[in-house]
């Protein structure tokens, strides 16, 4: 599939809320852990399209620090699932050059999943082409508390000397070796961001797709990024640009 010509820069960095898995599977009469399971053909068709598009980064949101109030069964489906997408889909991203990590929480987290997580990480440390970032018993509200907490230890054992600063503060998030994220897009049409990527999404641009996730592909990647390289990122700044008066 030919990748369309955008209108201006492609994002470095794109952050998506993989949402609508339930809403999709129940319209058809199925669970909601049927919807997850075909969102996988969905995620590893965005991969692609990322690839193809020039992204250099991209991070989603598998399984959030808040999901754990979910239903034992689909708490359960999830972690299993994530397991065996990294098990079964690993070697296939391998070869694609895709470098995998993983950005969340030990505590509570599977050691069965944390295991698969950091094989993934081992096995396609040295590939140079997409990094793609799965954020498994991530929150980003708890990610900057667990930060200031390792800062106000540090600091107390000497480890860190001087003012913090942002730069400072960055080095103890759990997406430390990324960069900002550029463009932040959520599926399903729903207009929330639920505590995720915070910090890295200060001066994000932001895509909402009424797409549930199933049903997300490249061409829906695509279309968000055609939107990202229309808008005109400032980062605070502005030009003065006064209208004539008409008549002048």
């Amino acid at each position: 599939m030919k990748v369309p010509k955008f209108d201006g820069a492609v994002p470095q960095h794109v952050a998506i809320v993989m949402d609508g898995n339930g809403r999709w599977a129940n319209a058809r009469g199925l669970t909601r852990v049927e919807g997850h399971r075909a969102g996988e053909a969905a995620l590893m068709d965005v991969i692609e399209g990322a690839i193809q598009a020039g992204v250099k980064y991209l991070t989603v949101f598998a399984f959030s620090t808040e999901n754990w109030k979910r239903s034992p069964d689909e708490v359960k489906f999830l972690m299993n699932y994530n397991r065996e997408v990294l098990r079964r889909r690993r070697d296939e991203l391998d070869g694609w050059n895709v470098r995998i990590k993983w950005a969340g929480r030990r505590p509570k987290l599977w050691p069965t999943v944390i295991d698969e997580l950091l094989i993934a990480e081992k096995q396609t440390a040295k590939n140079k082409g997409l990094t793609f970032t799965m954020c498994v018993n991530y929150g980003s509200r708890i990610e900057i508390v667990d930060a200031i907490n390792q800062i106000v230890e540090d600091s107390k054992s000497g480890k860190l000397n001087g003012a913090l600063t942002e730069k400072k503060m960055q080095k103890y998030l759990l997406t430390k070796d990324l960069p900002d994220v550029d463009l932040f897009i959520r599926s399903s049409g729903e207009t929330r961001i639920s505590n995720f990527l915070l910090w890295q999404s200060a001066y994000a641009e932001f895509v909402f797709l009424d797409v549930l996730w199933p049903d997300f592909s490249r061409k829906d990647l695509w279309a968000a990024i055609q939107q990202y390289s229309k808008r005109n990122r400032r980062f605070g700044g502005a030009v003065d640009k006064p209208k004539k008066a008409k008549g002048n």
